[in-house]
């Protein structure tokens, strides 16, 4: 199970995943990043992972896209903060 909301929170936009995030679910993710992206303008997004189960590569190369494209993560839990860290670390050459 898989589900994507969109919440906006003090002039925010959140989008708030929970389940399994796998190759399945990676269009999805996509097109909930780009209709988001449209709604916030400038205020930026922030992507709640608290109630994320997994992630599968698919959906951790995903996650890494919208991180450069201006995505902040929030999550709880040491595996989803451990895929924080690693998506949002500084590539070699970056």
């Amino acid at each position: 199970m898989f589900r994507l909301t969109e919440q906006c929170a003090s002039g925010r936009m959140v989008l708030k995943l929970e389940g399994r995030c796998s190759v399945d679910v990676v269009s999805e993710l996509e097109a909930g990043w780009q209709s988001a992206t449209l709604k916030a303008g400038e205020h930026g997004i922030c992507v709640d992972l608290s109630d994320v189960l997994m992630v599968d590569d698919a959906a951790r190369r995903q996650l890494a896209r919208m991180h450069r494209d201006g995505a902040r993560f929030v999550s709880r839990g040491c595996l989803m903060r451990e895929l924080i860290r690693e998506i949002t670390r500084p590539s070699i050459g970056d």
